[in-house]
């Protein structure tokens, strides 16, 4: 959901971006305006609470927190220095108001104020629903919020998630988790089948659902990753145990069955599935997958696109030993569309057409791209993301495995960050840890958005890592939809929340910072926003809708 709010002059404008647990507020000022602006202040009101307060990480010389237990300060004493700002404390399907008031001279003094009303994942369209979980990322609330058991968990690594306070567990999953359980428990009864096609099944609740399932006498089928002399395979068979052999079958790939989808069917009088929603996305059943890597649950309601993911179940269940079957099947009956507001697309493939598409829509990025990714990338997903050097584009990336594109490029192509932690800590800030992740990879999801700030956005995201290996020898599916701006608004501010973590991180880290800059006392601090050319300029005007 979106709302553009702006004075009768419009020499002052807020335009507010809502996706499923967050809110974006883009905020532009005539430059005539911009003499003795200390920043901006922001009320904020969720259903019906009172009005608060947005804290400011970050104060003025000298002065101290008022907020000491959270290092914060109220931002109509400490003003929010930034021509965007995020709230990622806002929960699904809230109705929130703020206030963006103008903070001018050594006084405080503010002057104009906009209002603007947001709802995050307002259901439009409503057969999309996406959840995200809030991961390693989430590390410094996690550690102020849990304090005892951020402790607990510096002893004991290895503590099953089983055994963590139930609060803990929700919080992180953040409502992903259950999602999925609520659609594994929309087949009520024999009248009623499950599709489950997944490389990773180990997650002791997901387990247990599908075998409610299985017991509430729900026609079941799942595919599952296979391979000879296969770890995850070994897993996969032991959770499987109790469902008979009709009900499951192994995948038998030398590469990977990398799908992560399940299609809710309804049974006809003569036992036919009519497909009714797809659930997809990048999230393994896994401790992981659920709790620690950024991940994101994907819920269609979408009757045709549920079909679609039906019919290549079918097709993988009819040969699940015969990889080569599906890559021709694949590339002659998935042709991948440029013209659809919804796709979804499926591998392995021939002639890697999924990664020129997916280059194509990258390169077709006019004025911003957002991107998260996982893995290491072929060199021409890489250029793609790079661009052109001094084009016009914004750049906002979050890459899990470092590459050449890491880093911040000062001729404005790019602002690329990997993920890094504080391991020391910062004045202000928590220091961050891993509590029982497995591994260094945090950031699981895959997704591109391109034109975010424009009516016309495009978003990509899937179980596929744009990768060689993804196209012509996994497994994998993937859903493109363009022009869709409240889906564009949900990917979006999640990649953009973890952009925002980890840049500062990125930067604290390559710099040996040990202490956050103070704010400015001036007006200072909004040079770059109004030097033409310069991304902090691009940003401030593309963001609030000119």
């Amino acid at each position: 959901m979106r709302q553009l709010v702006k004075n009768s002059n419009d020499d002052f404008r807020v335009k507010g971006y809502a996706g499923t647990n967050s809110v974006l507020l883009a905020i532009d000022l005539d430059q005539s305006r911009k003499k003795d602006l200390i920043g901006f202040a922001i009320e904020k009101k969720e259903g019906n609470f009172k009005w608060q307060w947005l804290l400011n990480s970050l104060t003025f010389p000298g002065k101290q927190h008022t907020l000491q237990a959270w290092a914060a300060t109220p931002s109509n004493l400490a003003p929010l220095q930034k021509f965007r700002w995020a709230d990622y404390s806002v929960e699904p399907g809230m109705t929130c108001k703020y206030k963006v008031h103008l903070v001018y001279g050594s006084g405080l003094t503010r002057e104009e104020m906009l209002e603007v009303e947001l709802k995050t994942d307002d259901g439009k369209p409503k057969d999309q629903h996406v959840n995200f979980n809030r991961a390693v990322a989430a590390s410094q609330a996690f550690g102020r919020k849990f304090t005892d058991l951020d402790a607990q968990l510096s002893l004991e690594k290895n503590l099953a998630i089983e055994q963590w306070p139930v609060e803990a567990r929700s919080w992180l999953e953040n409502g992903l988790l259950e999602a999925i359980l609520n659609f594994i428990s929309q087949a009520k009864d024999e009248k009623w089948a499950l599709d489950v096609a997944i490389y990773e099944y180990e997650l002791q609740a997901i387990v247990d659902a599908v075998n409610a399932a299985f017991d509430r006498k729900v026609n079941i089928r799942l595919l599952y990753h296979g391979k000879k002399n296969d770890e995850q395979t070994e897993i996969n068979e032991s959770n499987l145990a109790k469902l008979p052999d009709g009900c499951k079958k192994p995948r038998k790939t030398h590469r990977i069955f990398h799908d992560k989808f399940i299609v809710l069917s309804k049974l006809d009088a003569a036992g036919e599935r009519n497909p009714q929603a797809v659930m997809c996305g990048s999230t393994n059943f896994t401790e992981n997958g659920v709790y620690r890597q950024a991940n994101v649950v994907h819920v269609s309601e979408n009757k045709a696109l549920a079909e679609t993911y039906e019919t290549i179940f079918n097709l993988l269940w009819d040969h699940p030993d015969d990889v080569g079957f599906t890559r021709k099947w694949l590339t002659k009956n998935n042709a991948i569309a440029d013209d659809l507001s919804l796709f979804a697309g499926f591998s392995p493939r021939s002639k890697q057409t999924d990664l020129d598409t997916f280059v194509a829509l990258i390169q077709a990025a006019q004025k911003d791209l957002l991107f998260a990714t996982a893995f290491k990338l072929p060199e021409r997903i890489l250029d793609a993301l790079l661009g052109l050097p001094n084009d016009p584009v914004l750049r906002y990336g979050i890459q899990n495995t470092a590459s050449r594109i890491t880093g911040f490029h000062a001729d404005r192509t790019a602002e690329f960050a990997t993920p890094a932690l504080l391991k020391s800590g910062l004045e202000g800030w928590v220091k961050e840890g891993l509590h029982g992740q497995k591994g260094n990879l945090l950031v699981h999801t895959k997704a591109v958005v391109t034109d975010f700030t424009t009516d016309h956005p495009v978003v990509l995201s899937g179980s596929h890592n744009f990768s060689v290996p993804a196209s012509n020898g996994n497994d994998e599916n993937y859903l493109i939809f363009r022009g869709d701006t409240d889906v564009a608004d949900r990917y979006g501010l999640e990649i953009l929340r973890f952009y925002e973590h980890y840049r500062f991180r990125y930067y604290a880290k390559l710099l040996k910072l040990k202490q956050a800059n103070p704010l400015t006392v001036d007006d200072s601090w909004t040079e770059r926003y109004y030097t033409p050319g310069n991304m902090k300029a691009l940003s401030r005007i593309r963001f609030a809708g000119r």
